[in-house]
């Protein structure tokens, strides 16, 4: 204990030199565990966005390709499912329940979602939590609308606000479906995915304001929200479908058959593993961000060993009146390792000092932003050990100059020549 108090008040004299090496250490540690926390909350956050889910169907496409655009609203779908296949499939003795979604439209740079009242029954994020509401009800007339918490909260929505849909995914005055202005019944709870950046609409409603859109434009003829009610409208097709089996025993099985569903080239995908496969094609970026803050803590480190050595030469005196004052060669070595270990442990502590002060200052903008939920808690197993691995190397980059100040002599020390 001695040598670590005397570490630190040889720190303490050299204040400015060791508040910079500190200052390194910590900065590396902070990006380090910053990035492996933003790597696995990033997961994290991609796997609760569905859950209890066992197949999600849609056109003929890749797996991971049907999952961005199904349940992460990224991209859009090659192709879409008819209504009469849809409804071959639900009625497979396996099923449990579907959901059906149909996507295209959006309102002011947020995605709309047709569906029925099976989504905010059967729908699950997280860890099998059910969409709640904030505020209102699901919708039930054909102009109803639940919008998600993002999109009430961004664009300052109550319920009993009027929205206008607009045709496909740009905004734009020519291409909305001014005529048929949807009201707001309910706003869903916050659920941290991208259930909070959509609206909500029924099957119906989206082929009744797309009443006189057949060609993909208006050609002029849109009857008004009264006319639209008056009428009764069935879907001719959706983008895809989420479907609940009644066991997972049978969900291979239900695969093999929409895949080799005879009427139209349908896929059905297991959300886990197009995960997985998710994850396979960004390992690279993620080596590569490992990599990259891997070589910032070696910089840290050696910008640690730098100033170490610079002030080695300048302390030879000292070095010296301490082996006069009867400490050993050994004494002088472990005084020059200690250094090093208490700059390291006191830069892991100020990195993790920084990193939980970001997380508190930037937790709110990244979920609103890109839906990823940053948990604020101790380190995992995993960072331990990576903080550990900085650690010992701040020994080991200790030992360089405490081996040089072994080698000084008490001699040498006395008369430095200048």
């Amino acid at each position: 204990m001695a040598i670590f108090r005397l570490a630190w008040q040889s720190l303490a004299n050299r204040k400015a030199t060791a508040i910079l090496t500190l200052l390194t250490v910590a900065i590396s540690v902070t990006l380090l565990i910053s990035v492996e926390r933003v790597r696995t909350q990033t997961k994290a956050s991609f796997a609760n966005t569905i859950s209890g889910t066992d197949l999600i169907v849609g056109s003929r496409s890749g797996q991971v390709n049907l999952l961005l655009y199904s349940v992460f609203r990224i991209g859009n779908a090659t192709n879409n499912i008819s209504w009469e296949s849809y409804q071959e499939l639900s009625q497979h003795p396996s099923v449990d329940w579907t959901i059906p979604i149909s996507l295209g439209d959006s309102h002011r740079g947020y995605r709309v979602i047709g569906t029925n009242d099976d989504y905010f029954k059967f729908y699950k994020y997280g860890r099998s939590q059910p969409l709640t509401f904030a505020d209102g009800r699901p919708f039930e007339g054909l102009l109803e609308a639940v919008v998600g918490a993002e999109v009430a909260r961004k664009l300052n929505y109550q319920v009993g606000d009027e929205v206008i849909i607009a045709h496909g995914l740009s905004d734009m005055a020519f291409n909305r479906h001014d005529n048929a202005p949807f009201k707001i019944v309910g706003i869903l709870a916050p659920t941290g995915t991208p259930v909070d950046r959509s609206v909500h609409v029924s099957l119906e409603a989206i082929e009744a304001i797309h009443v006189g859109w057949e060609t993909g434009a208006n050609m002029g003829y849109t009857p008004d929200a009264e006319t639209l009610e008056q009428r009764e409208y069935e879907p001719a097709q959706i983008t895809a479908a989420f479907f609940g089996l009644k066991s997972k025993i049978q969900t291979f099985a239900l695969q093999r058959h929409i895949n080799t569903y005879r009427q139209e080239p349908l896929s059905a995908i297991m959300p886990g593993i197009a995960l997985h496969e998710l994850w396979g094609m960004m390992s690279i970026a993620e080596q590569a961000l490992m990599v990259v803050s891997g070589f910032v803590v070696v910089a840290g480190l050696l910008g640690m060993l730098t100033g170490l050595l610079t002030s080695l030469n300048e302390r030879r005196r000292e070095m010296a009146i301490l082996r006069a004052m009867g400490a050993r060669p050994g004494h002088i070595f472990f005084l020059l390792v200690s250094e090093a270990t208490v700059l390291t442990t006191a830069g892991i502590g100020l990195g993790l000092g920084f990193l939980y002060g970001l997380l508190a200052l930037l937790q709110p903008l990244v979920q609103q932003q890109f839906g990823i939920y940053l948990a604020i808690t101790p380190p995992t197993q995993y960072e331990w050990i990576l903080l550990a691995i900085v650690q010992l190397a701040g020994i080991i980059v200790g030992l360089i100059p405490a081996f040089r100040a072994y080698r000084h002599s008490l001699a040498d020390g006395m008369t430095i020549r200048v």
